[in-house]
């Protein structure tokens, strides 16, 4: 991971007159590597991350991408414009096979609340062009738009929301969990590679590698900055902390976990405070927007208890138990101390699972993997944020393949005061086409106001005074390039939490 400055050529892009030379010791020795893309992340006032992989050939078994063992010298830069015609920052970066070549580059020394286009050059070839964006300076109150998205499966349809997201030109998204699949291959609209369910670093590279070859995926990189957090498939389905779902395929989950945390590191634009160690990486951060957002992102697997009673939907009286805990108790505390200070005017929440109660049955029955198994857990940072006097609060949740929207209760069994906000964005392509008639809604939650089985993503306009919310979703993705439409809006003040009409 390199950290590089700015520095500024009043000179063309990478191939004009007087431009800085690149290195071409090994010009034109590999075929096109930049078959992954690019991408950007983690925005700040002066920089973000920007990130590639050398992979001539991705989908080889070996998880290398068809480069050899030896250093290549990666160029980048960073553009006042999308022809480069003036240069904000450039260097250089060495990539090299323990990594797969993968390239992190910390940008800062940028101007805050403005666009940059970005690009690299490696043995002759150019990349892609990606457009990447500072966060505004703090205390600023500079609208936003942001995206949120989760769950994309490949073989179970196409990723077309991913490039409807790009047309929309977000100025950040956010993924939340599932960006891969670990899964066999079952041959539906698409077929996984390798075929076998993936358990080792070269598998997780693979897998990673298929992804990120999907032109929509790329497209959806290259149109913004994003924020990454995982969930349960990015290692295996349904798995807490260090205990297995199941016992297949055998071997030591300690190591698979180190293999699935390495590889998603290598793939994703993270900055290397995120980067792993051994079979633990800190994924939790805060991220802040000026002074109109803070990003909470967090991660609800690592340092979870294991899912009371067996997991599934249950009536389990374990799961209000005062010792589980989703987020560990250490996350717990960094969490609300973040809110505590008080950041922005808006403390947005960024996770992986249903937040608000949702039963089942009036007897109780709830998910075991959602809050509702960990709901000590969840009442203290819901008393520890109102504590705080935050007002502004909208938890961002993915998982669940469907769209729902609720207003978070104080006390849900008696429904006695609003005190924030859930928006759960549904699946990019996972469960495969939806069913616009299914009717999710329940008595048993009058909290839950909105529910749809459809996929694709969730649009918000933040300003300090109010969110604009849309939700929005493709009817098929079984089919290629289907337009995207709105389904559902709201609107979310600023000090008067909950869901409002627009």
């Amino acid at each position: 991971m390199t950290r590089l400055h700015r520095r500024t050529f009043l000179v063309g892009g990478l191939a004009a007159a007087g431009a800085p030379l690149l290195s071409t010791s090994t010009a034109n020795a590999l075929a096109y590597p930049f078959t992954l893309g690019v991408a950007s992340g983690e925005p700040t006032a002066d920089g973000f991350v920007l990130w590639t992989r050398l992979a001539p050939r991705p989908l080889n078994a070996d998880g290398l991408g068809g480069m050899p063992d030896t250093p290549v010298t990666v160029d980048w830069q960073v553009g006042l414009d999308q022809a480069f015609s003036q240069l904000a920052a450039s260097g250089s970066v060495t990539a090299v096979q323990a990594s797969a070549h993968t390239v992190h580059v910390e940008v800062a020394g940028l101007q805050p609340d403005r666009e940059y286009w970005y690009r690299f050059r490696a043995d002759g070839h150019i990349s892609q062009v990606g457009r990447a964006r500072t966060a505004p300076a703090p205390g600023s109150g500079s609208a936003l738009t942001m995206l949120f998205a989760s769950c994309s499966h490949y073989e179970t349809g196409y990723f077309t929301a991913y490039r409807r997201m790009a047309e929309d030109r977000p100025d950040l998204i956010l993924h939340l969990g599932d960006y891969i699949y670990e899964g066999a291959a079952n041959a539906r609209v698409r077929t996984h590679s390798p075929a076998a369910e993936i358990s080792s670093l070269a598998n997780y590279r693979v897998r990673h590698a298929l992804y990120k070859m999907d032109v929509d995926l790329q497209a959806a990189h290259a149109a913004a900055p994003w924020l990454v957090v995982w969930d349960d498939h990015e290692v295996e389905n349904n798995y807490a902390n260090l205990v297995r779902n199941d016992t297949s395929p055998a071997g030591d989950f300690r190591a698979r976990r180190e293999a699935a945390y390495r590889a998603y590191f290598e793939h994703m634009p993270l900055r290397s405070a995120q980067a792993p160690v051994r079979e633990n990486m800190q994924l939790y951060r805060r991220v802040r927007w000026g002074g109109l957002a803070t990003f909470h992102m967090l991660d609800t697997r690592q340092y979870r208890d294991d899912q009371a009673c067996g997991d599934g939907s249950k009536l389990c009286p374990e799961a209000d138990s005062p010792t589980r805990t989703l987020t560990g108790t250490a996350q717990e505390s960094w969490l609300l101390n973040g809110m505590g200070q008080r950041l922005g005017t808006w403390d947005l929440i960024g996770q992986q699972v249903f937040f608000a109660q949702k039963l089942a049955k009036a007897d109780g029955t709830k998910s075991m993997d959602s809050w509702d198994g960990y709901t000590a857990n969840r009442k203290r940072i819901q008393d520890g944020w109102q504590a705080r006097g935050n007002t502004s609060t909208v938890v961002l949740t993915g998982d669940v393949h469907r769209s729902w929207a609720s207003n978070l209760m104080n006390d849900y069994s008696t429904q006695d005061k609003v005190i924030g906000t859930e928006l759960v964005t549904t699946s990019v392509s996972s469960d495969g086409d939806g069913n616009a008639t299914d009717n999710g809604l329940s008595s048993l939650n009058p909290h839950v106001k909105f529910y749809k089985n459809l996929r694709g993503y969730v649009r918000t306009s933040i300003t300090p005074t109010r969110m604009n919310v849309d939700f929005r979703a493709v009817d098929r993705v079984s089919v290629r390039d289907m337009p995207v439409k709105t389904i559902q809006s709201y609107v979310i003040e600023a000090g008067n939490p909950g869901l409002q009409a627009p």
